[in-house]
């Protein structure tokens, strides 16, 4: 499903416009990234958690010269999903 899929079941579900339903998830995403921006995390109980995570510098290698390179470390986004959500998919 893509975004515009993803406003239209939104809009069939809920009975708003589908331009109703893409301010909502603009506004939702926006949100959760800039909660996440400030080291925060996310939790919808029964749906998950969205987190940041850190990733520690290491060794690969470049495939096309077999060379090692050093991957500097970063911070990720990561989602744990809840309960009820798991439950659903299975």
């Amino acid at each position: 499903m893509n975004k515009a899929e993803l406003i239209n079941a939104i809009a069939a579900e809920s009975g708003l416009s589908k331009a109703d339903s893409k301010k909502a998830i603009e506004a939702f995403v926006s949100s959760v990234t800039n909660a996440l921006k400030d080291g925060g995390k996310v939790a919808l109980v029964g749906f998950g958690t969205f987190s940041v995570s850190e990733r520690a510098a290491r060794t690969g290698i470049n495939p096309s010269t077999k060379k090692a390179i050093t991957i500097p470390a970063k911070k990720v986004a990561k989602f744990k999903p809840g309960a009820e959500l798991s439950a659903a998919v299975e």
